[in-house]
């Protein structure tokens, strides 16, 4: 009986403190949510105000996110009537309606985190260039992507940034980054001839951004993966798969706790994560046990080679989480945006055949019968003018984020600690203050020279040490591409063509782009 009542009394105990636990638990939340959800944008709002800075009223929670999703969905209803690039008002009509009401600088809320729109070149040049390590990716841009890129260079914040920042950055320099022109060659070689052959039987209209997405991911297969490529291609349908779902579940990410809800999206993009991260598991082992057998002395001279063989240094802070993540991040920055860009610019050229035959003259000349070799990329400037000006009117990325991790002096703003600020880069872009009254229009000539109007004011890939680190492999890749394709094609906008374009994380054509191909040989 003694002993009977001891163990109850101990069960009590632990019943009790197992209470206390859980009431400290939700203590903490509460605090924590009370912090994130009401006195942090209390403050911030506050903070602004007083600086003259405010924008449309916030509703509990969820901010102006109806606001700008019945604006988007007003403004995107119908198709372009024609193929024009007046397409602020069409992508970012929020953003018109507000700096009208509001002014240049102005708040808007999503969900919880208010987020300053700047379009101030000289504010915007002060934050990119002198505040990179107080400034970052937010919680929840980190949170929208990280079961499709995880925390590897495109998101990483800090000391994190700086160190995968220093291990990737040879990767995309010099003899290694000249390395991947073969990669570019073959493959582009090979779309050519698949074209050929379709050309061949009959067929003359393509939707070309379907053969540039997968020629990119070929290219980006092959330098990350090497001798795995066709395991890393599965990859890259599986990412672009996830991609989708990440999009679509992160319109739910304002409401507390949504990322740990059972939905139906919740459950398909663990899956594919899963299967992702189980193939590049495959790779990474195949190479570590080649090494291990002795059968090679290093993980490989590719992308992922480079990290692996980083990760067995001495200190290196690198785990295989961090290697996928890093892969995974490629793969998306590598890929997806590059093709989009070249899908853009061949819309660009197949409307504009007088600069097809200017690029097309100058490849003849440059290369004068011998095949396009690396070195003739340089002199390739009527080119390099056209690809600008495809990333200015069309950057993939359509709004560049910054949120500050501690308060900072920007101009005569003081920005406190934990407000997103964001650059709306397709605006900017297409500012006629900036760029003149022909901003809306196509005219590479803009970029003849390098002190051309707006030239400073061009972030494609955004600027200041957090700039994109493979932007000399993307534009290496496009003009190899362009180039080959140009000098073996004409090519014309089809009829049935559908100008509408779109922003699902980067903007893209809704309908794609049909074009109709005519070799060179037969006009």
């Amino acid at each position: 009986m003694y002993i009977w009542i001891l163990f109850k009394r101990e069960m009590e105990l632990v019943v009790w403190m197992v209470v206390l636990i859980l009431i400290v638990c939700v203590m903490k939340v509460m605090h924590s949510s009370i912090i994130c959800y009401w006195a942090s944008p209390r403050r911030i709002r506050k903070i602004m105000a007083k600086q003259g800075v405010r924008g449309p009223k916030p509703r509990f929670l969820i901010g102006n996110i109806l606001d700008m999703a019945s604006l988007h969905s007003k403004s995107t209803a119908h198709d372009c009537h024609s193929v024009h690039h007046d397409i602020v008002s069409r992508l970012l009509p929020h953003y018109l309606l507000w700096s009208k009401t509001y002014g240049k600088r102005f708040i808007f809320w999503n969900g919880v985190e208010p987020r300053m729109c700047l379009t101030e070149p000289e504010l915007i040049k002060e934050l990119l260039l002198k505040y990179s390590s107080l400034s970052g990716k937010s919680w929840q841009q980190q949170q929208g992507s990280k079961h499709f890129i995880g925390r590897g260079l495109l998101m990483a914040n800090g000391h994190d940034w700086s160190h995968q920042r220093h291990i990737v950055a040879p990767a995309f320099i010099g003899d290694k980054l000249k390395s991947y022109a073969g990669y570019m060659v073959d493959c582009t070689k090979q779309m050519i001839a698949s074209l050929e052959n379709s050309l061949g039987n009959g067929q003359r209209e393509f939707e070309i951004g379907e053969y540039m997405a997968k020629l990119t991911a070929d290219i980006i297969s092959r330098t990350e993966f090497g001798i795995n490529y066709e395991k890393g291609k599965q990859i890259f349908h599986l990412l672009t798969l996830l991609q989708n779902l990440c999009a679509r579940s992160t319109r739910h990410l304002w409401f507390p706790g949504s990322r740990f809800f059972p939905s139906k999206y919740n459950r398909e993009i663990k899956s594919v994560k899963g299967e992702v991260e189980r193939l590049l598991m495959e790779i990474i082992e195949s190479r570590k046990d080649c090494v291990e057998m002795g059968r090679s002395s290093s993980y490989g001279n590719d992308l992922l080679g480079l990290l692996l063989n980083e990760m067995q240094t001495k200190n290196s802070g690198l785990n295989l989480q961090v290697i996928m993540d890093e892969c995974k991040t490629f793969f998306f920055t590598g890929h997806d945006t590059t093709a989009l860009l070249l899908t853009w610019t061949m819309m660009l050229l197949a409307t504009n055949p007088s600069w097809q035959q200017r690029i097309r003259a100058q490849v003849k000349q440059v290369c004068n019968g011998a095949p396009l070799s690396i070195e003739h990329l340089s002199k390739l400037t009527e080119l390099k003018m056209v690809i600008n000006e495809s990333l200015r009117l069309y950057p993939p990325a359509s709004m560049l984020p910054r949120m500050a991790f501690e308060d900072i002096k920007l101009g005569d703003l003081v920005i406190p600690k934990g407000l997103s600020i964001w650059i709306p880069v397709l605006a900017i872009h297409h500012s006629p203050e900036i760029w003149g009254k022909d901003a809306n229009e196509f005219n590479p000539e803009r970029f003849a020279s390098k002190s051309g109007a707006g030239r400073q004011h061009f972030i494609p890939f955004a600027a200041g040490p957090r700039n994109c680190v493979g932007q000399g492999f993307a534009l290496m890749e496009a003009n190899i591409i362009l180039a080959m394709l140009i000098s073996k094609f004409n090519f014309t906008i089809s009829p049935n063509y559908r100008h509408a374009p779109i922003v699902v994380l980067t903007m893209k054509p809704k309908y794609g782009v049909q074009i109709l191909l005519e070799p060179l040989n037969h006009i």
